[in-house]
């Protein structure tokens, strides 16, 4: 029986496709558009653990972003400028006019890739953004598979190459919810990080990591997403894990838990504190902090901090990422 079918259409009539990966008691469905993790269960538990809709043009309004692969520069950019060599690139300011968000409205995450292989447990898709979207150099390919390990485990690599200079740095972008509750309450957080980026008011590191030690982003132990001393979570934590793909986060409801492993320097942490929409998987409307969004990458806004781990991309390299995204049954 074919894993494979059509999902969807684009604004411009092409197909949107979805493949649906099972091994392990765990089913995956991951569709073309932004290359989006579009549903994932797990046998046992009675509910999708990620944020979506059953039908796809929710994907293209109020759940922009879920799932995806956001990029080819996640996170923001501040003020859409980006030093390169002797230049200094004008991107497209798509957040408040002011910043730089996700790759611009016309990013990876909004933009249809295309299947090269799938199996019931794996599938492989590309895409390649042309030079100048967004006004960022290209063009730029990109790789992503998804696949299930015997555990169960969902394994996404991305691998990137591109035909001049220009800067990489890909996250996958799901909102994850371990209960049926209507937020976050219940959701008990760890980030093995000694140090994050405080930010201005536009969401931009100000410079330096700060020590989570001694504030509200002191998730080195397990505590609760939403508390008051965080004041809201959207912030990079600097991870201090070693070896190939240490373990990131760890995320855990009376129900489930997730762990979270990467090779990334950073993982955005974002609590849904602006998530407005409709019903999707759920019984219930997404309001406020309706999911927790984990997104391994390198930090926020690198190419205006040349101390910041570089996401710079020269011709004959391969950029490449590894994330591990493992829930198991309490």
């Amino acid at each position: 029986m074919s894993t494979r079918h059509p999902f969807g259409t684009t604004p411009n009539g092409e197909v949107v496709e979805r493949v649906t990966l099972q091994r392990a008691g765990v089913t995956a469905k991951v569709m073309t558009w932004g290359a989006s993790l579009q549903d994932f269960r797990v046998e046992g538990i009675g509910h999708a653990l990620v944020l979506g809709a059953p039908d796809f043009p929710p994907y293209l309004d109020e759940m922009r972003y879920f799932g995806a692969i956001v990029g080819p520069v996640a996170n923001r950019i501040a003020k859409g400028r980006a030093p390169l060599g002797d230049r200094t690139l004008e991107l497209e300011r798509n957040e408040n006019g002011i910043t730089t968000l996700h790759g611009g409205d016309d990013g990876i995450g909004q933009a249809n890739w295309r299947i090269l292989s799938h199996s019931e447990v794996s599938v492989t898709l590309m895409i390649t953004q042309v030079d100048g979207v967004g006004g960022l150099p290209g063009p730029i390919t990109l790789k992503a598979r998804y696949s299930l390990e015997e555990d169960g485990a969902l394994l996404l690599e991305i691998e990137a190459t591109a035909e001049q200079t220009t800067y990489c740095n890909p996250a996958h972008h799901s909102y994850w919810k371990l209960d049926t509750s209507p937020a976050l309450h219940g959701t008990e957080l760890q980030v093995m990080a000694e140090s994050y980026l405080p930010l201005d008011d536009e969401n931009i590191p100000l410079g330096a990591p700060a020590p989570v030690i001694g504030t509200g982003f002191d998730y080195r132990s397990a505590a609760p997403v939403l508390r008051p001393e965080a004041d809201g979570l959207d912030h990079n934590f600097c991870l201090a894990g070693q070896g190939d793909m240490p373990l990131a986060a760890a995320v855990q409801t009376d129900k489930a838990r997730l762990e979270v492993a990467t090779n990334e320097p950073g993982l955005q942490v974002y609590d849904g504190a602006g998530l407005n929409t409709g019903r999707g998987h759920h019984p219930h409307p997404y309001g406020a902090n309706a999911g927790l969004a984990l997104e391994p990458q390198h930090w926020p806004d690198a190419p205006n901090h040349p101390e910041y781990p570089s996401i710079l991309l020269e011709p004959g390299q391969t950029y490449r990422q590894t994330s591990r995204f493992k829930i198991s049954k309490i």
